[in-house]
């Protein structure tokens, strides 16, 4: 079995549990071109995820993202996409079509805080605003 690994926004750290698990494997980053034009990302929050990636080993690509994580794997010869676990729709829709093609392996995170209501993942603020409370007590 050989892998790659597949970083997204909701787990943008160097303790990425699929980097921890998996560290000699060769990790990717998409930037969604769909998602950007949708959710018409800042350019203050595209310099802070790119600030981010520059702390990882990753391989930086654009456009569609299950389409690149294919291609990346095929590149390296690899069987299966590893992945930590997200709750987005739009992840969920990135794996389907990620498991078309390949194996997919999806790591668990440690939550940073266990909140199960809404929170409008669209600008961090909005997100602390909720969280702070559930961190801080």
């Amino acid at each position: 079995m050989s892998e790659v690994i597949w970083i997204h926004g909701d787990c943008l750290s160097p303790k990425n549990p699929a980097l921890l698990a998996y560290p000699d494997a060769s990790a990717i980053w998409v930037w969604d071109d769909e998602l950007l034009k949708e959710w018409q990302i800042s350019l203050k929050r595209i310099t802070f995820i790119y600030e981010c990636l520059l702390e990882l080993p990753v391989v930086i690509r654009r456009g569609n993202v299950a389409n690149e994580v294919l291609a990346f794997a095929k590149e390296l010869n690899a069987d299966t996409v590893v992945t930590a676990e997200s709750h987005s729709p739009r992840f969920k829709e990135i794996c389907g079509e990620i498991e078309k093609d390949l194996s997919l392996l999806v790591v668990a995170i440690n939550p940073f805080l266990n909140y199960h209501g809404y929170v409008d993942l669209k600008r961090f603020s909005r997100y602390w605003k909720v969280a702070e409370k559930y961190v801080f007590g």
